[in-house]
């Protein structure tokens, strides 16, 4: 058997968590996840360099999924297939907030006329689960598996007022937050003032802070035991929507359909 050669943060995986941690499999998941609009295609090299594993383990890897389907080859170019979409067609039919909480974004989205979304947080990041998007030319509707920093969108904040003080200072001291634009709030101190106002009014409403020209708007929905389970969303265009009209006419909208959705996933 091949030596492993190990990163930095797989030598403390793998001595953290002993035999039971599947290593090859992590490697795998790692890979897959490096693809993105920027990194269609890589090379071996390409990959190495990005994951900072190792050559080697990352030819052995791709060939892997490669002999799985769930990657293929052109030239010296690697990219994903379609089947990889089983990994998240998984999760969406094992988790039952995307068929309970469906109806409930298509209903608000079909009243407000634009973009509904359900995310819950996966780490340090909030992940759209279910969403509807009304039918228009130019759309902000966020897809299902778009990741965005908690940080920085109103879903996110949202999601971290679910925190309790301990947690959240211990997000905010790992965080290193960027400017996504000129208007989004970096500083700690400020980011913990606005989830904790965030928390106590019920909302999160973000301007320009994720991208330039979007607005959005979320409120938690909470499950049988009064925490925040996940956060219901509605995007929309900064020139389309003022701040005014989201808080008189889509506020409430937003609250009535989470007060539906939290008697939905207690069932």
């Amino acid at each position: 058997m091949p030596r492993v050669n190990r990163t930095p943060e797989e030598s403390e995986l793998v001595r953290t968590h002993g035999p039971e941690y599947l290593e090859l499999l992590a490697r795998a998941l790692r890979l897959i996840v490096l693809f993105n609009a920027e990194h269609r295609e890589m090379t071996l090299n390409e990959l190495a360099a990005l994951s900072g594993m190792p050559r080697s383990s990352v030819r052995r890897v791709v060939l892997t999924l490669e002999t799985l389907g769930m990657a293929e080859q052109n030239d010296r170019y690697f990219r994903l297939t379609p089947r990889v979409l089983t990994l998240a067609a998984a999760y969406l039919r094992s988790n039952s907030f995307a068929d309970k909480l469906q109806p409930i974004t298509d209903h608000v989205s079909a009243r407000v006329g634009e973009a509904c979304s359900v995310a819950v947080l996966d780490g340090d990041e909030a992940v759209m689960i279910v969403r509807t998007a009304p039918r228009r030319i130019v759309t902000v509707a966020l897809e299902i598996g778009l990741r965005l920093p908690a940080y920085c969108s109103a879903v996110g904040r949202v999601l971290l007022g679910g925190m309790d003080e301990a947690e959240l200072d211990a997000y905010l001291a790992r965080l290193q937050p960027r400017k996504m634009t000129p208007a989004t709030v970096t500083d700690k101190a400020a980011l913990k003032a606005r989830v904790t106002g965030d928390r106590a009014q019920g909302y999160s409403l973000v301007d320009h802070e994720a991208e330039q020209g979007f607005r959005s708007l979320a409120v938690p929905i909470l499950d049988r035991d009064g925490r925040i389970a996940c956060s219901l969303h509605i995007g929309m265009s900064a020139e389309r929507t003022s701040i005014e009209q989201a808080l008189e006419e889509y506020l409430p909208v937003l609250r009535e359909a989470s007060a539906e959705a939290a008697l939905v996933i207690a069932v």
